[in-house]
């Protein structure tokens, strides 16, 4: 790898410029375009802070590339960053929790991609990331970080040797992985009226009605337009009709460009999500990183018969980046099919039907307990009294249907709460309209907590609690429990003790 220090991708500059410039051009309508002609005092400063803070902007960037460089090594990476007071930053391979690699139109217009190493570690810096980098180094660098054999001495000639055509790289490096998944024609369409994205077009075109009124002014034309629209059945007809046509087209496109390359597949030692076809993102993990397994229902994928499983890992980046969620198996996935890949990608985890419901006080107690959101709620129904549709006493039906809400979700709720736990695995399932299956391994539990209030001491129950490591810290809790179960939960989890050694190799 790196012997010696050096700098970033030159590209990086002119990403981050684009970056300034998306950042700013609220700023340059305002400013330039608006306010084109005024003369006001306000506008003039405004403009002179508006250049001086752009030009302050572009030397820090080039500054930021001058000053900050990397070496890797046969362990760790090493950051370097500043130009008067220089600060130096190690982070060990054996950190890194995940890889996440995203290519958008850009990437691809120069051949380059942008990789990140996610730690586990909760600072700032927790991220070792390369905004623009060439694809064949960040092969190199995955190879290098995440052993995929791509580093061997055959294989790794294979990648770097610039006169081999572009896909021998390819074929070299995915040669070792298993394809669990990609999505059929039949399995899009599907997704499209599961997530409901066929609906997101009028959400969008709302949106731009709201901010052309308020920069153009136009709310009077436009409110005129619709009442004309209105009085013509015919006309407003067809106008429904194109509405609902160009939002089923727009939601299947979207769907199609997010979800029509999806891939699930795995090597001996890790799992390959990517996904994407304008812009292609992929999530690496090696499966002794995952931390549990979360699969999580809709009322309408329940319906339907779908799920949404989920890896949860310690590695994620806190760098305000819109990402998309790529730690997901395919979010629309048939159940059978879930546990087939489950069992496929990670042999070493068990997710089994077989669990036990809870007592049936526990009902009783989740029925009878306060809502605080119903008594606020109320509280403020009560004050303001609003009519609604004309009727002046809305606000006590508003208040019954949020209790009557609340109680069909604690029913729910309580019929949905199941667990288990045997061996080296603990599962636990809960929700009321949207339901969540939990399951993870003893040794990858970092704590478990067991509390009981006054009323579940009065009849013989108990919260249990366990917490894993990701980003945030995840805590599950399965509330209302027999006693005599958290009991057993807490013998089980000391067994832990001989597994210790097994956890500090990671």
């Amino acid at each position: 790898m790196t012997e010696s220090k050096q700098r970033y991708h030159p590209l990086l500059i002119l990403f981050h410029l684009w970056r300034l410039i998306k950042n700013s051009i609220v700023f340059v309508i305002y400013l330039f375009v608006i306010k084109f002609g005024s003369d006001s005092t306000f506008i003039k400063y405004g403009r002179i802070i508006f250049f001086l803070l752009i030009g302050i902007s572009i030397i820090s960037i080039v500054v930021k590339w001058f000053s900050h460089k990397y070496k890797v090594d046969d362990t760790s990476f090493h950051l370097y960053k500043g130009l008067f007071a220089k600060s130096e930053r190690t982070i060990p391979f054996s950190k890194i929790q995940n890889v996440n690699r995203r290519t958008t139109v850009i990437h691809r217009i120069f051949n380059v991609t942008s990789i990140k190493f996610e730690t586990g570690m909760s600072d700032s810096d927790a991220t070792v990331a390369f905004e623009a980098i060439p694809k064949k180094e960040a092969d190199h660098l995955e190879a290098h970080i995440t052993n995929t054999g791509v580093d061997e001495p055959s294989t790794n000639q294979a990648v770097s040797d610039p006169d081999m055509p572009p896909q021998d790289s390819k074929e070299a490096v995915v040669s070792n992985r298993r394809i669990h998944f990609k999505p059929t024609k039949k399995e899009l369409i599907k997704a499209s009226f599961t997530s409901f994205s066929i609906l997101v077009l009028i959400p969008i075109i709302i949106s731009a009605y709201f901010k052309l009124t308020e920069i153009f002014h136009v709310g009077k034309k436009v409110e005129g337009l619709f009442l004309q629209i209105t009085h013509s059945w015919w006309l407003l007809t067809i106008i429904v009709i194109v509405m609902l046509f160009a939002s089923v087209i727009f939601g299947f496109a979207k769907t199609f460009l997010t979800y029509g390359k999806y891939e699930i597949a795995s090597s001996e030692e890790q799992i390959f999500i990517t996904k994407g076809i304008v812009e292609e993102t992929t999530f690496t993990i090696s499966k002794d990183k995952v931390q549990a397994i979360e699969m999580t229902q809709s009322l309408m994928k329940r319906l339907l018969g779908l799920v949404e499983v989920k890896l949860i890992s310690a590695g994620g980046s806190n760098d305000g980046d819109e990402e998309m969620e790529i730690n997901s198996l395919y979010p629309f996935l048939p159940i059978e099919q879930a546990r087939k890949i489950i069992s496929e990608i990670l042999p070493s985890y068990e997710v089994t039907e077989e669990m036990t419901r809870l007592p049936g006080k526990s009902l009783w107690v989740r029925l009878f307990r306060p809502s605080w959101l119903w008594i606020f709620s109320t509280g403020l129904l009560f004050y303001f009294k609003p009519a609604v549709l004309g009727i002046t006493q809305a606000w006590w039906i508003l208040s019954i249907g949020l209790l009557l809400s609340i109680v069909v979700s604690r029913l729910l709720d309580f019929f949905h709460t199941s667990y288990t736990f045997n061996h080296h695995f603990i599962q636990f399932q809960t929700g009321g309209f949207t339901t969540s299956l939990f399951t993870s391994k003893r040794d990858k539990i970092m704590e478990v907590k067991i509390s009981r209030n006054i009323v579940q001491r009065m009849l013989g129950l108990a919260s249990i609690e366990t917490v894993n490591r990701a980003k945030p810290v995840r805590h599950t809790a399965l509330h209302d429990v027999p006693v005599q179960l958290g009991e057993r939960f807490y013998t089980w989890y000391k067994k832990r003790e001989n597994e210790i050694k097994i956890e500090s190799k990671q």
